[in-house]
């Protein structure tokens, strides 16, 4: 970890490369019940199906937020990365998930 407390990008690169190692759904739910805590897991879960909600695009901010338990602020900043973050991690990963059913 970097001195000042934010990670450094090699562990950043570790992490990544860890997570390309697990090969099933059951190793993934493992390692991510080892790395976090039940309160993160259901954040990542949260946002996770904030986005799904979002990108299926039949409800409003509040009927997700209600859905879902989220802030209506936690659903306008998913909402803000799904339509124009540089990084477009949420629209690769929907897009991947809805090749492959």
């Amino acid at each position: 970890m970097a001195i000042d407390g934010k990670i450094s990008k090699q562990d950043s690169d570790v992490l990544a490369q860890a997570l390309l190692g697990l090969e099933t759904i059951e190793e993934v739910k493992a390692f991510l019940d080892d790395l976090c805590t039940p309160s993160e897991l259901r954040a990542f879960a949260e946002r996770f199906k904030v986005a799904r909600l979002l990108d299926d695009g039949q409800l409003s901010y509040r009927d997700i937020s209600e859905r879902t338990g989220a802030s209506t602020t936690t659903v306008t900043r998913v909402a803000r990365f799904l339509r124009e973050m540089p990084h477009q991690g949420y629209r690769l990963v929907l897009d991947r998930l809805k090749d492959k059913t």
